[in-house]
């Protein structure tokens, strides 16, 4: 049973990465202004990378789950799928986020010579603030879907509703 918990982790990761890179850098490129189709490919490339490697070395399904298990929150349940996907969101938005906008800021500078007027701090964090939201919404709507999709192809029971894991008179027997 671990290890179809660890094969639907990586599909998770994978999956997760690959939709949240396409969406955000998506956004990213959008609310710049400045959207172009190379630099909306080279935001995608790179925050695949980030996101596989948070993805793969980060147990975000385990931290998730040990954090809604600790205070006795549901599966399932609205506002268990709210901390999920804020937590989530809180791992991987950050971070990519960061890494489109130093590319976006670099080819800016490089376009102009090195002249752009443009303040990093401002131009980070309102892309921050546009891509958490977005991120959040993204999480709260495709984990629950991924993670069934997940779960079906490696022959796990979905136990206690549409978030999976275990129900809350089931929980610690799998340990």
């Amino acid at each position: 049973m671990q290890e179809k918990m660890k094969k639907i982790g990586r599909d998770m990761a994978l999956w997760m990465g690959l939709i949240m890179s396409f969406c955000l850098s998506l956004v990213g490129t959008l609310t710049s202004g400045h959207f172009t189709p190379v630099g909306w490919l080279i935001s995608f490339a790179v925050s695949v990378v980030v996101s596989l490697i948070i993805g793969f070395l980060i147990p975000v399904g385990k931290i998730t789950g040990d954090f809604t298990r600790k205070r006795n929150m549901q599966p399932g349940k609205i506002g268990t799928r709210c901390v999920e996907s804020l937590l989530s969101d809180l791992i991987y938005t950050p971070v990519i986020t960061l890494m489109m906008v130093v590319i976006a800021y670099g080819m800016a500078m490089m376009m102009s010579g090195g002249k752009a007027q443009i303040p990093f701090l401002p131009m980070f964090l309102s892309s921050l603030a546009i891509c958490f939201v977005a991120g959040f919404v993204l999480i709260f709507l495709i984990q629950p879907v991924l993670l069934k999709m997940a779960m079906k192809k490696h022959g796990v029971a979905m136990p206690g509703g549409p978030a999976g894991g275990p129900r809350p008179d089931e929980r610690g027997k799998e340990q």
